[in-house]
């Protein structure tokens, strides 16, 4: 089925046009927001050829996987008529205005937070993955051809620069990425925004910092001002003040003077309280934040390191069905930052592994028992979970069962403690599994990634091994 017919055949499943309000994807889901949840036929849903799973929750989420999941939302909305985004739009009438509001007031606030934190920072991954792997082979160039970097000559040197230059051109502007996609979340405008992030990194904020006795010149990284201080918990909060303010100005200004005034006001006001409050404050508040880091799960203490891993990877599952995960990408953000490596996102990688490990347990119990519903389940879902896709094994063959999505967890912690007990860190975050490799910081980096995933397999095969019965596969 391509990716058309795929996009025609879920429209249909869900009601038809006159049943969809909006359509956004996120790395691996088509979300779509119905007005009526009764007319999605779900069960044929998760029967399409090309649907990894289906979740439902206050919108519709169709698991594609990474990339199809893209593909398919841009031609979804065109098949449906509707525009990406939250559904709310002067073209709609107010009926469908307020299905779309009372969609989005069904979460609870720690929801809604965490969901607009995701939404910030999922349009980045695909940036963040190609830089990381950019600087990634830039660094291993300059550690494989030492001499031909030094000599800064030669198509090894200009390929290594050029590798930099890639990576750097994203990741060396972070903040001002992040601005921007803040400023389009909370409602203000998007190049405003990334003024905010651009001021977090401005080498005058040095010199101000200088000028009031802030700036520590011995060690830069404890100044109570310096650039790049608070990180991107800084220019959020920034960001979140500026649509405020802006809001707040224009509402004050004469429309013939809103195009000069408002932006002006509006920067100057948040921009001297988060340089002189919001920099520091955050900055103080992410200092304590990678301090507990260094403690949890970047411990020099062995024991430390593998209880700490262990009990995340095996955790980390229930925190994505709570939705809890999308708060851990300002933490991935801040290690990047102040401790050039991610080391949470490779230990929680080892969930998806588990789920693996325990899945290839029951299906040689279900081929025991011939339950070939089972296994065909199964062995439609192994490719995307190695592959990092963990929703259909999660929703089709785990969660179902129970007690295999606890043994699954279990497993995954001890490839989750040793990947920590190795000191294992990623250059960026994206999907988990095997295609995660490539993101690790080095290549020994890579190859104890590859092992925790092994561990994780194996040991999530043997505790649901014997952790279930035969009769329990036999009746799912």
């Amino acid at each position: 089925m391509t990716n058309q017919e795929l996009s025609k055949k879920i429209l249909e499943l869900v009601g038809g046009k006159e049943n969809v309000i909006s359509a956004a994807n996120c790395m691996t889901r088509l979300r779509i927001q119905l007005k009526d949840n009764t007319q999605a036929q779900i069960e044929q849903l998760k029967n399409t050829e090309g649907v990894l799973g289906v979740v439902e929750d206050t919108t519709l989420q169709i698991i594609l996987g990474p990339g199809k999941a893209k593909k398919v939302t841009d031609l979804f909305v065109v098949d449906a008529g509707v525009k990406a985004g939250n559904g709310m739009s002067t073209d709609n009438d107010w009926q469908t205005n307020k299905a779309a509001m009372k969609s989005q007031q069904k979460d609870s606030a720690l929801k809604q937070g965490l969901r607009t934190i995701a939404n910030i920072f999922i349009p980045m991954i695909p940036a963040i993955i190609a830089a990381g792997l950019f600087n990634g082979v830039s660094s291993l160039m300059g550690q494989l051809f030492p001499e031909a970097i030094a000599s800064q000559t030669g198509v090894l040197y200009i390929l290594s620069q050029l590798c930099a230059l890639f990576g750097n051109a994203f990741l060396g502007y972070f903040a001002i990425y992040t601005g921007i996609n803040a400023a389009k979340e909370f409602g203000a405008t998007p190049a405003l925004g990334g003024i905010i992030g651009g001021a977090s990194i401005g080498s005058q904020v040095v010199a101000i910092s200088t000028a009031l006795g802030l700036y520590n010149a011995e060690v830069p990284l404890e100044s109570i001002l310096t650039t790049g201080k608070g990180g991107i918990i800084g220019v959020i909060l920034g960001v979140w003040i500026l649509a405020k303010v802006e809001r707040a100005v224009r509402k004050k200004v004469p429309d013939v003077l809103d195009l000069i005034v408002t932006p002006f006001v509006s920067i100057f006001v948040v921009g001297v309280l988060y340089v002189f409050v919001l920099m520091p404050v955050t900055g103080f508040l992410s200092d304590i934040l990678v301090t507990v880091l260094s403690v949890l799960i970047a411990s020099t203490n062995p024991v430390v390191s593998i209880i700490s891993g262990f009990v995340m990877s095996a955790v980390f599952l229930p925190m994505v069905l709570l939705g809890l995960h999308h708060g851990l990408i300002p933490i991935y953000s801040i290690q990047l930052e102040s401790m050039g490596g991610v080391s949470l996102f490779p230990c929680l990688a080892m969930a998806g592994a588990g789920q693996v490990g325990a899945a290839l347990a029951i299906l040689l119990k279900a081929r025991k028992v011939k339950n070939m519903r089972m296994e065909k389940t199964i062995i439609g879902a192994l490719p995307a979970g190695l592959l990092g896709v963990g929703e259909p094994l999660i929703y089709g063959v785990t969660l179902p069962l129970g007690k295999p999505f606890v043994t699954a967890g279990l497993g995954a912690g001890f490839g989750g403690a040793f990947v920590m007990l190795m000191g294992v860190k990623a250059i960026a975050w994206g999907p988990s599994g095997l295609v995660a490799i490539p993101l690790m910081k080095t290549p020994a980096m890579m190859l104890w990634f590859f092992l925790g995933l092994v561990i994780a397999y194996i040991m999530g095969f043997i505790i649901t091994w014997f952790g279930i019965k035969a009769e329990d596969i036999a009746n799912a």
